[in-house]
């Protein structure tokens, strides 16, 4: 098969392990079904997933005059504290901004290398988890909106990392936590404005499989920038990164708005 399209991260589905689908070109591949066989990636050009012009990408699949005018990359995205539709205050296009930010919103605990607090949509839930490639997850609070899950991040991040060492992730390599244990050692750090929204009696505890045939002992990241051709025995899927068997590892997310061929 060989398709021609501009990439945007793959789609996944909840079941163990967790299926990975690449909507490319109009067509929609079973990534899981190519584990184990070869595949070639060529790099063609950039499409900005905003403009749609044929311009250089500068981050998240925006050139670089989208991602300063574009409400979907705001710097609230990044920094949920910085949110400030709640009090009807427009950063680039507040109706964009009001239809994400004021609704339930999930502060979690995630093991992906070590536990890591973070922040996701209530319907992005487990997305953003397999997205990150964490191997467990547990909700911890539920707020009405972003602004509330920002400010309860930026007080718990005191305590635990906001941050996932990719290189870790991919090797598997795990720390021993119990996220229960934790999630009732960091309810005393809660901000009191947002103490009545702490999930007490949440224990659900997602447990995330990959279809992964080997973790890699070493990772080296490939960018099409400096790679534009890519060909290996695909191995895997973590996150968002295929893993190919002679170690490197290729972030479909990160490349976002980059036209390519894909053979396989």
């Amino acid at each position: 098969m060989n398709v021609n399209g501009v990439l945007s991260k793959m789609k996944t589905k909840y079941t163990s392990p967790i299926q990975y689908y690449l909507e490319i070109g109009g067509k929609i591949i079973d990534m899981n079904r190519l584990i184990g066989g070869n595949i070639e990636i060529y790099f063609d050009k950039y499409q900005c997933l905003s403009c749609g012009r044929t311009k250089k990408i500068y981050r998240q699949g925006y050139c670089y005059n989208c991602f300063f005018e574009s409400p979907k990359v705001g710097d609230w995205i990044l920094r949920p504290e910085m949110s400030k539709a709640h009090l009807n205050i427009e950063d680039r296009d507040l109706e964009y901004e009001k239809k994400v930010q004021l609704q339930p919103h999930i502060v979690y605990l995630a093991l992906s290398s070590k536990v890591k607090v973070g922040v996701t949509r209530k319907p992005e839930v487990p997305t953003r988890w397999i997205d990150q490639g964490a191997s467990k997850a547990i909700a911890m609070l539920e707020l009405p909106n972003r602004y509330l899950a920002g400010i309860t991040e930026v007080a718990l991040k005191q305590h635990v990392s906001d941050k996932t060492s990719w290189q870790r992730m991919l090797k598997n390599e795990l720390a021993d936590i119990d996220l229960l244990e934790q999630k009732e050692m960091l309810s005393n750090y809660v901000p009191d404005e947002t103490k009545r929204y702490f999930l007490y009696d949440n224990t659900e505890l997602f447990v995330l499989n990959y279809p992964v045939l080997q973790y890699p002992q070493k990772v080296k990241s490939l960018k099409l920038d400096k790679h534009p051709v890519i060909k290996g025995k695909l191995i895997g899927i973590k996150g968002q990164y295929l893993i190919f068997d002679d170690g490197s590892v290729f972030n479909v997310r990160n490349h976002e708005g980059y036209v390519v061929d894909i053979i396989v």
